[in-house]
Formats: C-alpha cells, structure tokens, sequence
C-alpha cells in the first residue's frame, strides 16, 4: 500500500529499500514531458512519467530478480541493473529517464520502492545490495 495518492498536494510517501531515507513522489502531468518528481530532502529529481510503467513492463521481461545498481550519475551504473537500465540507450526512452541535468542519477534508489507501493513488484529490505521483481 502507499501512502498519498501522488500529487503535488498529496505526495506518495516511501522510504529507500534499505530504510535508511524517506522521500516524496508525485506525477507532473503538465510538465513537457510529462514528469515523475522526487523530492529528497532539499533535493528534486525528476524522471519521466512513463519510468513507472516502462520500469514495471522491463522487470516482467527479466522474470527473475535484478539488482538495484542505484548510482549518482558522475558514476557509472553496473551492468545488469535497473540503474544501467534507466540510462540505457536501448530503453522506451532512448537513455536517461532523470530529466534534470545533474541529477539524472539514483533511478534505481528512487523507482523501485514506488513500484513496490503501487503493487507492481517486490523488493528485498537489506542494508545494500537490494534488489526487485516484478509481481
């Protein structure tokens, strides 16, 4: 279950899968494009909108459990991971699903809790390492 219904006014509230952080996301459906925004503290992200279901849809093709990866995005994300995937060239968006120029990074710490809140899949809890399926 999540908590807020994901507006701006009413914000999904979530905690990062190891627990350690709570962040806030809401649909911006009247940005161009069509946003998800992270808040984080002081902090905002954004994303495309569509990462939700595109993220949901490449999980089901895995069929089995991925590894987070979740990386700034000086960094480099490993192989394999929802990380790598939300900056690949070969996902629905053609590369960087974060929208905001130095803050394109943290796909893979960001998305997946939502996608457990929404009942989409299933994310393990450790300290690090964590990883996700779809349902």
């Amino acid at each position: 279950m999540v908590d807020g219904d994901g507006t701006q006014s009413d914000p999904w509230r979530l905690t990062t899968a190891p627990g350690s952080s709570s962040y806030e996301m809401y649909r911006d459906e009247a940005s161009d494009p069509p946003a998800l925004v992270c808040v984080v503290g002081s902090t905002t992200l954004k994303y495309h909108l569509s990462a939700v279901d595109d993220l949901a849809a490449w999980l089901r093709a895995q069929g089995d459990w991925v590894p987070l990866g979740a990386a700034d995005e000086k960094k480099d994300a490993a192989a394999g991971t929802v990380e790598a995937w939300g900056r690949s060239a070969q996902n629905p968006v053609g590369g960087w699903y974060g929208l905001r120029n130095g803050y394109r990074g943290r796909f893979g710490m960001y998305l997946p809790p939502l996608l457990e809140a929404l009942g989409l899949a299933e994310l393990t809890h450790g300290p690090r390492n964590n990883s996700i399926r779809a349902i």
